[in-house]
Formats: structure tokens, sequence, C-alpha cells
């Protein structure tokens, strides 16, 4: 229980145990069916391609899509400096995209494929038809599927424009993982050179495709998410879908429809000014989720609770940066760990008030106030004694 003076003991009761252990048990349970559907699902698509590439390019094609990886995960988590997603979300996005969405994808995609083969008794109709129409449409509808579950599922944890992007890259990181498995399990067939070009094209100057695409749905469900705007909050959501699927045929048309020469003009001119138009958006984002943390936690400033310094450092991603290494020095990983938390308790706190304040309040929320307030408490102690 918390203890508070300021709060009714009414207010922060705890719920019965075993209430709150059958939803454990429920929640667990369905987890772990879900996990397994996710598993049997990726699975299949690994079989199919395996039928295709046979075992040999596949295991290549698995080793040469999963090694760069990490690489691009650590670069996307880099970007949520404020408030840390929780990690299941996280990696349920990210495999959301790597086995349940790519499934449905190569099951409509290749059957939309056949069917325009059939009907115009043409297999290069039927490819083009899959690569401009079919896959844009299914995939990014596919991969924005769990982002629509999270907006609408967890308010507490998607706040914005950040939080959009970052599950949205998530999704594209999986799904382009196990979709590389298959490119590059075809270029194994056809010669190492191949695998070599088609491994540097997907993988170093492409990487980013499909959690650029997704991020169109993102940024759509963020700008819904922290408007006020009633108009701007019903069609953002599927303006952004609308994006991503254009953004997705026109990449995949240039190549299919007008060859190499316009595909690599299209790299040049849309893809690249895309790009960092994203990291305009990301930069202007992260300004405001400081914006809000600075102003949602000037009380605790006057209270007394934070120093001007670390007011100042908590309100900015190099101050919070600079905490933490101070932390590092002056006291080892212990003292990182707390400045971390520190800085993550910090930020619950002002998205916390910040979803009040917009009307978003979930029905714990004087009792989530008082326990960010004790934990900051706890851990500006910590800090401070060393």
């Amino acid at each position: 229980m918390i203890n508070d003076p300021r709060i009714p003991n009414a207010l922060v009761r705890p719920l019965p145990a075993k209430s709150s252990g059958v939803k454990t048990a429920i929640k667990i349970i369905a987890a772990v069916i879900a996990v397994l559907f996710a598993l049997l699902l990726g699975l299949i698509v690994l079989f199919l391609i395996g039928v295709e590439t046979g075992l040999v390019p596949l295991l290549i094609g698995m080793v040469s899509a999963t090694l760069p990886v990490p690489i691009y995960l650590m670069l996307v988590l880099w970007i949520d400096r404020y408030e840390a997603e929780p990690a299941w979300m996280l990696a349920t996005a990210f495999f959301w995209g790597a086995l349940v969405a790519v499934f449905f994808a190569f099951l409509i995609n290749t059957a939309s494929d056949v069917a325009v083969q059939l009907m115009t008794n043409s297999a290069r109709a039927g490819h083009t038809f899959g690569a401009v129409v079919s896959a844009p449409i299914v995939e990014e509808s596919a991969k924005a599927l769990i982002l629509f579950i999270f907006f609408f599922a967890k308010k507490d944890e998607f706040d914005g424009v950040i939080d959009g992007i970052i599950y949205a890259a998530m999704v594209g990181l999986g799904f382009a993982m196990t979709e590389n498995i298959q490119y590059y399990g075809k270029a194994v067939m056809e010669s190492g050179g191949t695998l070599t070009f088609v491994f540097i094209l997907r993988g170093f100057l492409a990487p980013f495709s499909h959690p650029m695409f997704t991020s169109m749905t993102g940024i759509g469900l963020g700008l819904a998410r922290q408007s006020r705007n009633t108009v701007l909050k019903w069609i953002a959501p599927p303006f952004g879908l609308l994006a991503a699927m254009a953004m997705h045929s026109i990449w995949n048309g240039s190549g299919v429809l007008l060859g190499g020469g316009a595909f690599i003009l299209t790299y040049i001119l849309i893809m690249i000014p895309a790009f960092f138009i994203m990291l305009v958006v990301i930069a202007l984002a992260l300004r405001r989720e400081g914006q809000i943390v600075r102003e949602q936690l000037v009380s605790e400033f006057q209270g007394g609770l934070f120093t001007p310094d670390e007011y100042r450092r908590l309100g900015s991603i190099f101050g919070r940066m600079g905490l933490s290494f101070d932390a590092l020095t002056r006291g080892g990983l212990g003292q990182w760990q707390a400045a971390r938390q520190l800085s993550q308790t910090a930020s619950e706190l002002a998205f916390h008030r910040n979803r009040v304040a917009r009307g978003i309040a979930a029905a714990d929320a004087v009792q989530r106030e008082a326990a960010y307030r004790m934990a900051l408490e706890d851990l500006l102690k910590r800090l401070r004694s060393k």
C-alpha cells in the first residue's frame, strides 16, 4: 500500500489477491497460446521458403538476414530516449512482423499473383500486380494491425509520434528480416556474387524501407493520440496507412515497371529525402517529449524535489546521457542503473500527467502518480548518497 498523506486510503487499497492471481494466470495462458501460434506461422513460412530454395540456401539466407538486425534494433531503440517502451511490447511488435504479418502477406500475395496469372494468362502481369498492388496493400495492412491494437489497447504506452515510429520500426524490421531470408536464399541458388549484391542492396542500401513505410502508419496514429483536434484524430491514422501503401507501391513499382535505372533514381530522389524527412520528424517529436517532461515536472522542481541541475538534465537527451555518465564514473554500474531508472521514472510521471490532462486517465491515476513520486524520492536519495 502507498502511504501518502495527501491520498485517501480508499483510493490506494490494493485489489484482492485472488482476483489478481486469476487475471495473471489468464494473461499468461493467453500469452503462451499467442506465442505458440506465432511460432507455428513462422515455421510454416520458413518451410515454404525452404521448399522453394532448398535447405542450404535457406540456412544461408537465415544467417545473412539476421546478422545486421541487432545493429538496426539498437539504432531504433536509441530513438526512444525519454519514455522507454515496455520490452514485451517491443518484442511483440518485432515478432508480429517477423512471424505473423509475413505469413498472411506471403499467403495473400501468392494467391493474388496466381489469380492474376490465371485471369490474364501472363506470369509477368501476376508478378507486377503482386509487387505494385497486392504487396503494398496486404503487407502494410498486416504490419499496421498490431499498431492499431497497441493504439486502442495500450493507451498508457502509446503516447505520440515517437511511440508510433518505434513500434512501426520494430514491426518493419521483423518483417524485413523474414522477407530477406527468401531473397537471400534465392540469391544463393543463383551464385555467390548475386548473394553479395542482394545483401548489399537489401541489408545496407535499403535496410529501413519496411520500417520507414510502416512508420507512416505509426506517425498517423501518434498524431491522433497527441492531438486535441477531432478531425485530425479521425483522418491521421487512415491517411498514414495510405501513405505507407503509396510509398511501398512506388518503391516496388520503380523497379518492376521501369527497370534498374528508375529504381536507383527513385532511391535517390524519393527514398533518401524521405529518410531525412523522417529524421526531422523524429527530432521534432523528441523535442516535444522533452518539453512535456519539463512542463510536467516543474512542480517537483519548484517544490525542491529536483535541484536545478537535475531538472535541467532530465529535460533533455544529452542532459540525461550526462547524468548517466556521471553516475557511472562516480558510483559504478549500480549508480548508472539508478540514474537510468530516475530518467525513466521521471518520464513516466511526466507522460502520465500529460495523459491525464488530455483526458486519457487510467482508473488508478492517483495511485500511479503517488507511486512515481515515491520512486523518484528513493532514486534521488540513492544517487545523492555517493
